[in-house]
């Protein structure tokens, strides 16, 4: 989660793909008027699954309450109904899973029984990952030397559970990819045998390739739909010459990261939030800056979705 201004779309998709958004915050209490609908919108517009991933221990409860609210039938306008009824076999809404993580940026606020009641709570109701983990010195305060060490202490911490539950890792890594790179190299968790995303990949060529070898696939957000961020494009493209497409997912991190074309920043009568309908204008721009078209790279993305976070999730025919 890595907040920034943002806004909602009401775009018109060319096409309608299958896809997996592997990163969001959809229980965050700006979507409390209206998640219902919008998950029925996301399914509308190809989303069959989607990722709730947590940062602070106050908000694991609400967590599970948002899975469990989509679980039920709820009231959908006849222009979703029909949406729905018409392109995605009848089912009216995506499917929800949880990651349970304790985010770098929000270090100061964790406590050791933050810790402990999360390991509880993974051996009850286990997750389907852990995260958001990782570093984050974008700030000074991030970077002083008694909140750096208690960042590794807690990413480590949270790798063992990955490691001792066998489940992938969600990383949040922000100015500080060779620091963690570091850790993951000297420690027990093995993405090629667990999966794992470098969610909202932010660094450069060589950072990219570095994860990618390590068995990490890399989350794309909305940040590729913008021309201006080319050590981004440079970095996703780079690293897919090396490894193939195979490499990457991608993620809306809603309700931030708004792709660029959805954004409507000059209209203050929209909400600042980015939804899950507008993951497929990440896989578009994605397609154009690769060369690869949407239909190949829709189902290369799912398939590494699955893999990236051991899942056996059926390609829609």
């Amino acid at each position: 989660m890595t907040p920034i201004n943002s806004s909602q779309s009401t775009k018109i998709l060319p096409d309608i793909y299958p896809l997996i958004d592997t990163h969001t915050h959809f229980d965050a209490s700006v979507f409390d008027n209206d998640k219902a609908l919008l998950a029925q919108q996301a399914y509308a517009q190809g989303v069959h699954h989607l990722v709730l991933v947590g940062y602070l221990h106050q908000y694991f409860d609400r967590m599970y309450e948002t899975e469990q609210l989509l679980k039920k039938p709820s009231q959908i306008s006849t222009q979703v109904s029909t949406i729905v009824s018409n392109n995605q076999n009848n089912k009216s809404c995506t499917s929800i899973h949880i990651a349970l993580g304790l985010h770098p940026f929000y270090i100061e606020q964790h406590t050791a029984d933050h810790l402990k009641d999360m390991t509880t709570m993974i051996a009850e109701r286990r997750p389907l990952a852990i995260g958001e983990i990782g570093l984050d010195t974008f700030t000074d305060t991030m970077k002083a030397p008694d909140m750096f060490a208690k960042q590794v202490q807690f990413f480590m911490a949270q790798l063992d559970l990955a490691v001792t539950h066998q489940l992938p890792v969600l990383l949040h890594i922000r100015k500080a990819h060779a620091e963690a790179l570091a850790i993951l190299k000297a420690h027990d968790y093995d993405a090629h045998k667990l999966g794992g995303i470098a969610h909202s990949f932010s660094g450069g060529t060589q950072e990219a390739k570095a994860f990618v070898k390590l068995g990490f696939k890399l989350g794309v957000t909305g940040q590729v739909t913008n021309p201006n961020a080319k050590k981004l494009r440079r970095a996703i493209q780079a690293a897919v010459a090396s490894h193939g497409i195979e490499c990457l997912v991608i993620e809306t991190d809603c309700p931030d990261m708004t792709p660029i074309m959805c954004q409507t920043a000059n209209d203050t009568s929209v909400p600042n939030r980015n939804v899950p309908a507008n993951l497929p204008w990440v896989l578009l721009s994605l397609s154009e800056l690769l060369d690869v078209s949407p239909v190949i790279l829709a189902k290369q993305l799912w398939h590494n979705s699955c893999r990236a976070l051991r899942q056996t999730w059926p390609y829609p025919k």
